[in-house]
C-alpha cells in the first residue's frame, strides 16, 4: 500500500509531515519511496536500462524522441558504481537469470536516493554474494538518513540486520521490539502466537535409507550451465542439493524434470523409462516446483482450484475425457484444505494470495497427484516459520510414505537437518558429498562450495 502496488480503504501514510496516497509505484516514486518486490520486478521484453528507469523516461525524451544512448550511459555508470558491470545496459532484461534481474531491481529502486526503500523477501532470491551487496546498499541508505523497511523471514538475519522489528500475524499487528532485546524464540513465538518446539526439522539420524534406486542421472549435461552430473536417488530418500547461487544447482532440477531442451545425458526410472520431457516426467509419477514461483510453479491468472487440478485432469477426466465440474471443485477443496491454504475459496485467483500461500498451492497440486518423486527447489523460499515447519513435516511424512525428495536449497539449515544426503555443486559439476550427520557444521558445506 505504502508503495502504491495495492490501494488503501483506510488509515494513511505520512512522510515527513506529509500524507501521501501514491497510486502506483512511479507515484511513489516521485514521493522518495521505492520497493524491491519479493517476486521478479522486471519486465521481460526490455532492456536492463529501460527496466532501471522503468516510468521514469521522460528524462531521456528530447522534442518527443527517447535518446536511448544516454538512457544506457547512465545505466551503465550506475552498474558499475554498484559492482554489477556483468549485467550490460544494452542487453535484454531476458538474457538474464533470477538473480541478477534481482541485482537489476536493486539499482533501479536505490539510484535516486529514496527516503525510503521496501526490501521485500529480496534476500531469499540471492546468492550470499548478492545479499551482502544489498546489505551494503541499505547500510548506505541508513547511513545518508534515509530508511529501509526490511521484510523477511530469515530470523538470524531480520535481528542482525534490523534496529527495531514489528511482528504481523495473519494480517494483525502484534508486536515492535528492538533487535537488540529479543532472540530467534522471542520472534517465532509472536510470529506463530505459541512456542515452537520440537519436530522442526526432521529429528532422526542414523536410520539406513533404502537400497532401491527409484532415478538414475548419468553424465547429464546442460551446455553452458551443468557438466557430467551423476547420482542416484533412493526409495524414501531427501537428496539435498546445495551450493552458490550460480553452482548450477536449479539446473540440475530442471534437467531431471526433463525441462531442460538441449539437456545431454540420461535420467532413467526403476522402470527403464527415460526421462526427456516435462508431459513424460509427470506421466511417470514426477513433480517439480521451480524457484521462480510465480513464473514457472503456479499460473497467476488462474484460480485456486484451476492450478490444483492442473496435473491431474487426466486422472480427473471420465472415459470419454470430459470433466465433471463438482468432481474437479471437490478435488481442489480436498487438496488446499490439507495444505491449509488461506483463501476465500478455490475460485480465488492464485494471484492474490501471499507467497507462503501460493507454495502450499503448488505442493497441494503435487500432493494431489500423488507423485512419488519430487523435486522441490528452494521450497521454502519466502515463507514465514509457522509455514516452512508444515512444509518440514510434510517432507518428512512423505519419505516415511516410501516418497522420494530431491531438494535444492541455498539454505544451509534445512539442508544439514532435512536431507539423508547432500551433494554439493560448484562451477556447474558436483563437487562432493555429504551424508546425514548431527555433528555436521555449515562450515563442512561451505568448504565444498566455495
Amino acid at each position: 500500500m505504502l508503495t502504491g502496488i495495492y490501494s488503501i480503504e483506510s488509515g494513511k501514510f505520512i512522510l515527513d509531515g506529509k500524507e501521501v496516497h501514491p497510486r502506483n509505484q512511479v507515484e511513489a516514486n516521485n514521493e522518495g519511496i521505492s520497493i524491491i518486490v519479493q517476486e521478479l520486478g522486471t519486465l521481460s521484453g526490455l532492456t536492463v536500462a529501460e527496466n532501471i528507469f522503468l516510468g521514469h523516461e521522460d528524462r531521456f525524451v528530447k522534442f518527443g524522441i527517447k535518446d536511448t544512448r544516454a538512457m544506457n550511459k547512465l545505466a551503465t555508470e550506475l552498474l558499475e558504481k554498484y559492482g554489477f558491470d556483468h549485467i550490460k545496459a544494452s542487453d535484454m532484461i531476458d538474457h538474464y537469470n533470477f538473480e541478477d534481474r534481482k541485482l537489476v531491481e536493486i539499482v533501479k529502486a536505490t539510484y535516486f536516493d529514496p527516503k525510503i526503500v521496501v526490501v521485500d523477501e529480496t534476500t531469499t532470491a540471492l546468492s550470499q554474494e548478492g545479499r551482502e551487496e544489498l546489505y551494503k546498499h541499505m547500510n548506505r541508505i541508513r547511513e545518508e538518513g534515509n530508511s529501509v523497511i526490511f521484510i523477511s523471514h530469515d530470523l538470524p538475519e531480520v535481528l542482525d540486520k534490523s534496529d527495531t522489528i514489528t511482528v504481523l500475524r495473519d494480517g494483525i499487528y502484534i508486536d515492535t521490539v528492538k533487535s537488540a532485546d529479543v532472540n530467534e524464540d522471542d520472534l517465532k513465538k509472536l510470529m506463530v502466537g505459541r512456542e515452537v518446539v520440537g519436530n522442526y526439522y526432521r529429528e532422526d539420524y542414523g536410520e539406513k535409507v533404502s537400497d532401491e534406486v527409484v532415478l538414475s542421472v548419468r553424465n547429464v549435461t546442460v551446455p553452458g550451465q551443468i557438466h557430467d552430473v551423476n547420482f542416484d536417488l533412493h526409495k524414501g530418500e531427501i537428496l539435498g542439493f546445495g551450493g552458490l547461487s550460480e553452482s548450477g544447482m536449479h539446473e540440475v532440477g530442471k534437467a531431471v524434470f526433463g525441462a531442460s531442451y538441449d539437456r545431454e545425458g540420461s535420467v532413467t526410472l526403476s522402470d527403464g523409462t527415460q526421462i526427456n520431457s516435462i508431459p513424460t516426467a509427470i506421466k511417470h509419477s514426477m513433480a517439480y516446483t521451480s524457484k521462480d514461483r510465480d513464473n514457472e510453479s503456479v499460473v497467476m491468472n488462474q484460480s485456486i482450484g484451476d492450478n490444483i487440478c492442473l496435473p491431474s485432469l487426466d486422472d480427473l477426466a471420465n472415459k470419454v475425457h470430459l470433466l465433471n465440474g463438482k468432481k474437479l471443485k471437490s478435488f481442489a477443496q480436498e487438496y488446499a484444505h490439507e495444505m491449509s491454504v488461506k483463501m476465500v475459496n478455490t475460485d480465488q485467483f492464485v494471484s492474490e494470495l501471499s507467497g507462503g500461500n501460493k507454495q502450499k498451492v503448488v505442493l497441494a497440486r503435487w500432493i494431489g497427484k500423488d507423485s512419488d518423486i519430487l523435486v522441490l527447489d528452494s521450497p521454502t523460499r519466502g515463507i514465514d516459520i509457522g509455514v516452512k515447519q508444515d512444509i518440514y513435516q510434510l517432507m518428512d511424512q512423505m519419505r516415511k510414505n516410501g516418497k522420494s525428495i530431491i531438494m535444492i536449497s541455498e539454505e544451509l539449515m534445512e539442508l544439514m537437518h532435512m536431507c539423508d544426503r547432500i551433494i554439493i555443486m560448484k562451477d556447474g559439476a558436483v563437487n562432493g558429498e555429504l551424508m546425514r550427520d548431527p555433528e555436521m557444521t555449515e562450515n563442512s558445506l561451505i568448504s565444498m562450495m566455495v
